[in-house]
């Protein structure tokens, strides 16, 4: 059985990250969305949050009608998580050049430190090669709307994430 991990902060989860899971699912038996839950950085939403909007997201657009797709929370090297769960592949996804520069390092480093993971690429399709979770914020945070570019569960949340909050104005 092929198992393979697709490892990120999902935050927010996106369209094409849902490309990339839904192709990925078609060419491997199993795959884990693997959900950063990095103590030294600070998402928007937290990670149970986004292990949520995930399985809601993937339940909404039935990306997993066969039940194949997990998701879990991780922290530390990819490659360890992947030898605890079975896999020897990881998936990534790019959108342009700029993107290939910086996976084929963590490739490679991966591929030092864990000679029987492999990690494969993934084109993110067209239509969503603009997009990605930091502008998605940040078009949020400005009142624009991100509704082609995120699921709904996803918008639904972020808008409330980003919703001002005491008399300050401040965010969350």
């Amino acid at each position: 059985m092929s198992v393979a991990v697709y490892p990120g902060s999902f935050d927010p989860v996106t369209h094409g990250h849902l490309d990339i899971v839904r192709r990925a699912a078609g060419v491997f038996d199993r795959l884990i969305i693997a959900v950063l839950a990095n103590p030294r950085k600070t998402p928007l939403l937290g990670v149970e949050e986004r292990i949520t909007i995930i399985r809601r997201s993937l339940d909404e657009t039935a990306v997993d009608a066969d039940r194949r797709i997990t998701v879990e929370a991780f922290d530390g090297l990819t490659v360890e998580f992947c030898r605890a769960r079975g896999a020897r592949f990881i998936v990534r996804g790019l959108r342009a050049i700029s993107d290939f520069e910086s996976e084929l390092q963590f490739a490679h480093n991966n591929r030092k430190l864990a000679p029987e993971v492999d990690t494969v690429f993934f084109m993110t399709a067209l239509e969503h090669g603009y997009v990605s979770s930091s502008l998605v914020k940040e078009i949020a945070l400005f009142g624009g709307d991100v509704s082609g570019m995120i699921p709904a569960a996803a918008a639904e949340r972020l808008v409330a994430a980003l919703r001002p909050s005491g008399p300050t104005g401040e965010v969350r």
